[in-house]
């Protein structure tokens, strides 16, 4: 008994020692370890085996894992988008080649090492705070940058750190700005010959009057016919003259919108306004309109006389693309999405706008209608942008105004 106790103790005891050589090398990534497999003892042969089994397994894991985050290292080393992650104490864990080139500094290793870039831009992250999309610009002696920049959380091996990601985006703003001048020059010099294509055409009509090939004639005698054309043709001098200063003055509007005169306004009593006054316009058609408020004390910090004339805008289009539709209906709906912000969208169920036109309509001038300046949406998105807000569109089964503020 004593003998055979003492055997079972020492094959327990081997099978132990056996079993913590097996994790401490699985734990020191050490994949060598071999057991022999040719034993007397059934059971150890077996033991051996799977141990054996189950270390090739976790070295064909780990190699696969090893060659998975070298795919991604090499995915975020060129990226064209710079990438890096702070801890709680401020200490940068990984920063990709692309952001020490953005922000022209290596080795990235702390925070504090921002200071040494720029002192407003580590006032970003002094806090290690999140922080939204934000618009930062930068400036070295290898030029100015533009840079987007956001800040998020995440949890990995149950530690928060900070993921920070920023983008240059002065290219695609200079492609923006000039895709803009584009339109914009576009419309502009569509509306400018349209009215002065006439002019030209009725002036050489009525000089022809006064005048034989290139040398000026005094006529003797103007028919009834000759005077007639000549005062018409003043009158449309005159009416395409109007129109022209019209459109400069919408123009001068455009660019001189004032500073917003904020003050803290209910939606409630925004939103009654706008439908009342939407309602008092005298039109045949009947469109009903309805409001949505949630929660109904929501309140927005706006200058209430240019966000009025926002809305109403927006309501005035969506009743004239609801003409010739029986069952036509303007929704307004304020209330806060779902990161927080608060909003207004303006929804109708009228014919939409085709899609072809859906990235033409915030374009200074351009319209569909045929009566209008044109310059009701753009002057609606430059409202919106002095109040540090948005405004969207989308148009498909119903067309639908956003507008977002900060």
């Amino acid at each position: 008994m004593i003998f055979q106790t003492a055997g079972l103790i020492n094959y327990v005891n081997q099978t132990n020692r056996k079993i913590a050589y097996f994790f401490d090398a699985i734990k020191n990534e050490d994949f060598t370890l071999r057991f022999p497999e040719k034993l007397s003892v059934k059971s150890l042969e077996e033991l051996n085996h799977s141990l054996n089994m189950l270390n090739s397994m976790i070295q064909d894991i780990h190699l696969k894992k090893q060659a998975q985050e070298q795919y991604y290292q090499e995915i975020l080393r060129q990226a064209d988008i710079g990438m890096f992650t702070i801890n709680s104490k401020g200490h940068i864990l990984y920063a990709n080649p692309t952001v020490q080139e953005l922000l022209n500094y290596r080795p990235l290793n702390h925070v504090k090492q921002l200071k040494q870039v720029d002192d407003d831009l580590y006032k970003l992250f002094e806090d290690l705070q999140p922080f939204e999309n934000t618009i930062f610009k930068l400036g070295n002696e290898r030029g100015k940058k533009e840079l987007s920049l956001k800040c998020t959380p995440i949890t990995i091996e149950g530690k928060q750190v900070l993921l920070v990601v920023v983008h240059d985006i002065h290219k695609e703003l200079d492609e923006k700005e000039t895709d803009s001048w584009v339109k914009l020059i576009r419309v502009l010099t569509h509306e400018i010959m349209n009215t002065i294509t006439p002019i030209t055409s009725i002036s050489e009509s009525i000089l022809n009057y006064f005048k034989k090939g290139n040398n000026p004639d005094i006529p003797t005698h103007f028919s009834e016919q000759q005077i007639k054309n000549t005062t018409k043709g003043l009158e449309v001098i005159k009416e395409q003259g109007l129109d022209l200063m019209s459109f400069v003055q919408s123009y001068r509007t455009f660019l001189s919108i004032p500073e917003p005169d904020k003050e803290l306004v209910p939606a409630k009593a925004l939103l009654e306004k706008i439908t009342l006054l939407l309602n008092e316009q005298k039109e045949e058609i009947h469109i009903k309109i309805e409001t949505i408020i949630e929660p109904v004390d929501l309140e927005f910090y706006i200058d209430q006389k240019q966000l009025t004339q926002v809305l109403l805008n927006l309501g005035k289009n969506a009743k004239q693309s609801l003409e010739g539709i029986d069952d036509g209906m303007i929704l307004f709906t304020a209330g806060i999405n779902s990161i927080n912000k608060k909003f207004i969208q303006v929804k109708d169920n009228g014919a939409g706008i085709p899609e072809n036109l859906i990235d033409e309509v915030f374009v200074p001038f351009f319209t569909t209608k045929n009566t209008g300046t044109g310059i009701g949406l753009s002057l609606s998105k430059q409202i919106m942008r002095l109040h540090g807000g948005s405004i969207n569109v989308t148009s498909r089964e119903t067309t639908q105004f956003t507008l977002t503020f900060d």
